[in-house]
């Protein structure tokens, strides 16, 4: 009853913030000056004031702000995130046509980041002294300092322009069947790059966290304990020590899980990936407000979800932080 307790409670919470996020988006590009009338004014190349006004009727822009607010926040309560100016659907639909991609991008990145960067962290915690250990530490420097858009375009310098054994951009050949073996390792294929630019800066972050993890488990009284009661090395690194270790670990990658999603942008857009970022970027250019709109909320759904996950991985990977809260 308390476990359900509390997810209902982080539910209530989620809500409210999602709440707030759509009336911020709302009234934040409210500020920004233009409105569609003005987009499809510059693109036809101008518009009699009739005209204008009419297509701010059309759109309902041309009732009090409260009237539209609301009128908004009761639409995406229902499901519906409106229409699109410029590609003229339902913005859920082309949300849903490219989440998948993005889904893919960043999961992928993510996995791989925490996976790599926490096995490489583990291994050189064993000899912090030793010459993988400082291979840790400058990848961790490098990682850092390198811009994602910065290691992108070095990728596809060395793999596309010179090497000639990568794509360059998009999701898949055109010309590759889909649904087909051959078309999903195509996409594979063309994840690659991506996928090592996205996750960079964040394997050198876990890589560095669960290497000061491990060696501050391992120097704990528990583990002295569990090798006086004769336990192997590799029964204490890697069952003791390395759940222990790993809470940071998820820690981090749930409070960053936004700030991934964000990098996303960059990426889809260095290599024309057909996710959000890509949709939201063309979005702005054309000051599409309900797309932009609606791609912020689903990210910031996204990002609320991930947070209420890696708050229950707490519970499983820790039972301290379940007796914790249950007393």
């Amino acid at each position: 009853m308390k476990f359900l307790s509390v997810i209902l409670q982080r539910l209530f919470y989620a809500a409210a913030l999602l709440l707030a996020v759509i009336v911020f988006n709302f009234i934040l590009l409210s500020l920004v000056p233009g409105d569609i009338a003005d987009t499809l004014a510059g693109e036809s190349g101008g518009a009699s004031a009739e005209v204008m006004a009419e297509i701010r009727r059309s759109y309902g822009l041309d009732r009090p702000f409260y009237v539209q607010l609301g009128t908004y926040v009761a639409k995406v309560v229902q499901g519906d995130l409106g229409k699109s100016y410029y590609f003229n659907e339902p913005v859920i639909n082309l949300i849903l046509e490219r989440v998948g991609p993005t889904l893919l991008l960043v999961v992928t990145a993510l996995v791989m980041a925490i996976l790599i960067g926490t096995l490489f962290g583990v291994i050189a915690s064993k000899k912090p002294n030793g010459l993988f250990s400082h291979f840790v530490t400058v990848l961790a420097l490098v990682g850092f300092s390198a811009p994602v858009f910065w290691t992108a375009f070095l990728l596809i310098v060395l793999f596309v322009a010179m090497l000639e054994i990568m794509p360059l951009s998009g999701l898949a050949d055109p010309t590759t069947p889909r649904d087909t073996f051959a078309w999903y390792l195509d996409v594979a294929h063309h994840l690659i790059l991506p996928v090592l630019s996205l996750s960079s800066i964040y394997l050198a972050q876990y890589s560095r966290l669960a290497r000061a993890s491990m060696m501050d488990i391992l120097g704990s009284d528990f583990i002295r304990t569990a090798r006086a009661k004769g336990l192997g090395d590799t029964a204490i690194t890697y069952k003791h020590a390395l759940r222990n270790a790993v809470i940071p670990v998820i820690t981090i990658a749930g409070l960053q899980f936004s700030h991934i999603f964000s990098g996303a942008v960059v990426i889809e857009t260095v290599f024309t990936w057909p996710g959000l970022g890509t949709l939201a970027f063309e979005s702005i250019l054309r000051g599409d407000t309900p797309t932009i709109m609606g791609i912020l909320f689903f990210s910031a759904m996204i990002v609320v979800i991930v947070n209420l996950l890696t708050d229950l991985a707490y519970r499983i990977v820790d039972p301290r932080i379940r007796s914790a809260r249950n007393a």
